[in-house]
């Protein structure tokens, strides 16, 4: 890569480091404390600048460290070289193809970590799969797409080693995937489009952390929204919520803007793209590109005309167009920036404090998926709060004894 972007990724990694006063806080407690020293990390993380403030947690508290992209579309060049020049491995480069994508994940894993970061699962898949002879002692995984494989191993006693839910914790369901995937998801299909959302229907396909999160900026902007499920609990809460719930079937004829936040496969499929109405956009949140049938919408195209406008892709069918964000990758990252920085500071805090949990305790543990210790959870929460300058209340030692006393009554 060009050595002259490392200039202006350190300018990015500068100005997303000011929003991210809790992560800051713990890479200056690691650098005291020497968490990772010895310790080899390897990373499949997205490539931007708030990454890299975690990646310099992690080497002030002594790891070494190989960083590879989780998605190709979202890797910042400038932010890459930067960490370079910071002694990190940097296994990335924006806009590669697939074998090339994989072949930077077996380069991050060439160090024989004794960590690993994953967001989506496919570093940790490759080390059950391909790369067997690293004897790993544990994990974290960031993303609710990466926690379903997981589970899915352990259910079928594949995993060979401990993994730490760090998408799962409270702070990170809430401020992350609600907050953070809501606003971020707009921000990439506004600047991808630059169409107006309000008076027309938003079609937002899963109703979880994510899901609620698109749901509700999308009401904000003025848009009417159908929610789509296939959950009975979460399609009654969307509908409680004033969403209309409908079947993708039945929707597909009438939204304009159709968002996929599953986490699974083929949500929009060929019988619903021949129901589509001239001018739909399309665009995914979900962490693969495998949640819109792209190879389904090609086959059904008398004609494809790409990147009419950055980020955007028309495909014709029987003279309607639909057009595909992103090449059906995650719009927020792709098309945009990806979370504010504001958000990654606590999620990237969780991740931290929790690798460095795991560092100490993976003897401990057998193979399987385990949720973030609480006391981290609460940690990250009330840094955060801090360092926004919120006070909030504590308990008295008689509101203490009542919670933990049954003899006491009304």
């Amino acid at each position: 890569m060009d050595g002259s972007l490392a200039e202006a990724g350190e300018r990015r990694i500068g100005w997303a480091s000011r929003s991210m006063p809790v992560l800051t806080a713990v890479g200056a407690r690691f650098a005291g404390e020497r968490p990772f020293d010895g310790v080899r990390i390897a990373a499949c993380l997205h490539v931007t600048a708030e990454t890299a403030v975690l990646m310099g947690a992690l080497r002030a508290g002594g790891a070494e460290i190989a960083l590879a992209a989780s998605n190709p579309l979202s890797t910042q060049d400038d932010v890459a070289v930067a960490l370079g020049d910071y002694g990190i491995a940097v296994h990335a480069r924006a806009g590669v193809d697939r074998d090339t994508y994989y072949r930077h994940i077996h380069r991050a894993l060439d160090i024989a970590p004794d960590l690993v970061l994953d967001d989506g699962c496919d570093l940790v898949n490759i080390l059950h799969t391909e790369r067997t002879e690293i004897p790993v002692l544990g994990g974290c995984e960031e993303t609710t797409t990466g926690i379903i494989r997981l589970r899915q191993m352990a259910a079928e006693n594949a995993l060979k080693f401990p993994m730490v839910a760090v998408n799962d914790t409270r702070t990170k369901r809430m401020f992350d995937n609600r907050y953070g995937t809501g606003q971020s998801t707009f921000d990439g299909i506004m600047r991808a489009t630059n169409a107006l959302l309000a008076g027309r229907t938003v079609v937002v396909a899963g109703f979880g952390y994510c899901g609620r999160g698109v749901a509700e900026r999308a009401k904000g902007l003025g848009a009417r929204v159908i929610v789509t499920e296939i959950d009975p609990v979460k399609a009654l809460d969307a509908s409680m919520q004033g969403y209309e719930v409908r079947s993708m079937a039945e929707a597909a004829s009438i939204g304009d803007v159709f968002i996929t936040v599953t986490g699974n496969r083929d949500v929009i499929r060929a019988e619903h793209l021949v129901e589509m109405k001239d001018g739909t956009i399309l665009a995914n949140a979900g962490h693969f590109d495998v949640e819109i049938d792209v190879r389904a919408l090609a086959d059904l195209a008398s004609s494809v005309h790409p990147g009419i406008r950055p980020n955007m892709d028309e495909y014709l069918l029987n003279g309607r167009r639909l057009l595909l964000l992103a090449e059906g990758r995650l719009v927020n990252l792709a098309a945009a920036e990806g979370h504010p920085a504001a958000v990654m500071d606590m999620s990237f805090s969780a991740q931290a404090l929790a690798a460095a949990w795991l560092a100490g305790e993976h003897s401990r543990l057998a193979p399987g998926v385990y949720d973030v210790p609480t006391e981290i959870d609460t940690q990250v929460a009330g840094l955060k709060l801090a360092a926004a300058g919120i006070t909030i209340d504590t308990l008295t030692p008689d509101q203490e004894s009542y919670l933990h006393s049954w003899r006491l009554g009304s």
